[in-house]
């Protein structure tokens, strides 16, 4: 299975938080529809089929990189 970049689920996570919060404060469409998306990406970017669970396996992902590191891993 092909893994997303540590940055990249860094960025989806803070993006889905921001939205999250957002769509709290107001419940408006303006907020859900971004959120359903954000929802979406981080759930194919882990493999995963819920937000729950995205947000486990991107977290646990994270936790594991090597942030300094952009290079990708090879083996």
């Amino acid at each position: 299975m092909l893994m997303a970049h540590p940055t990249v689920l860094k960025s989806l996570v803070e993006q889905y938080e921001a939205l999250r919060a957002l769509h709290a404060e107001s419940g408006g469409e303006e907020a859900r529809r971004p959120l359903d998306d954000v929802s979406y990406t981080l759930c194919v970017s882990t493999g995963t089929r819920d937000i729950a669970s995205a947000l486990i396996a991107a977290r646990h992902q994270m936790s594991g990189a090597r942030w300094a590191d952009e290079t990708p891993l090879t083996g």
